[in-house]
Formats: C-alpha cells, structure tokens, sequence
C-alpha cells in the first residue's frame, strides 16, 4: 500500500469509526498483531469506555505512533463537540486520553508499522447513546 493512500485510508476508516461488532471482537491489550487500519482503530476502542451521559460528545485526536507501536510525542486535540456541563467534557476527554494510554504499545505487524511510522493519525471518538461508540 502506498503511504498516501494509508493516510487517506485511515482518514476515512477512523471518521467512520468502526461497527460495534468489530470493537467488541477486540479485547483491550489484545496481543494479535495490528495489520489494517480498522484493526488499529478497534485496537484503542477496545479500551474506551465513554462516561455515562455523554452520548453526542466527539474529540478528534491528532498523534503518530512509531514503528513498534508506540505513542511519538503527546497527542493533541483537533477538534471535539462537547457539552455545557465541564465536569462531564472533562470526564469525556480524559477517558479517551485514557483509552489511548491503554492501549499502547499496538501490536503493529511489521508491515503496518511501516506503512503508519511517523504518520500523523487523526482517530474520531464519539459517543454512541446507549454505550455503543
């Protein structure tokens, strides 16, 4: 796969965000290798659990990770549509920090890992009504 055409692949799997089904296949910390980009979203969905009353609330990540599966830098917000309560916005953004820190290292393929090193990743998370995200 050619290195923009992962970037434009992962862009368009993570804002779609993966079903339901496939997140619940994947346990949080899940030894078996990252291969694709759907793999790597539900890799780190896997350990995100949204608080309660936050169904609507979406916070876009921006982070690259390197080739063996490790966070490069610190992950930065790019976009996110919260609420007026702070207390919950807060709850929100730090149980997606905390989904995140979870989850790495992937277990990137070597493959993978070499299609996604030093990429920037742009992961969507959005709470889903009745606890599905």
């Amino acid at each position: 796969m050619k290195p923009r055409s992962a970037i434009v692949g992962l862009a368009l799997a993570l804002v779609a965000g993966p079903n339901a089904a496939t997140s619940q296949e994947r346990g949080c910390r899940s030894p078996d290798p990252v291969d694709t980009i759907n793999e790597m979203f539900s890799a780190i969905v896997a350990c995100w659990e949204p608080p309660p009353g936050t169904a609507g609330m979406t916070l876009t990540l921006q982070f690259s990770i390197r080739r063996n599966g490790t966070l490069i830098g610190k992950p930065r917000a790019t976009f996110s549509r919260l609420g007026n309560d702070g207390s919950l916005n807060r709850a929100f953004v730090a149980s997606v920090l905390e989904a995140l820190d979870k989850a790495l290292p992937l277990p990137v393929s070597d493959s993978m890992g070499g299609a996604i090193a030093g990429r920037l990743l742009f992961p969507r998370f959005t709470a889903a009504s009745g606890g599905e995200s």
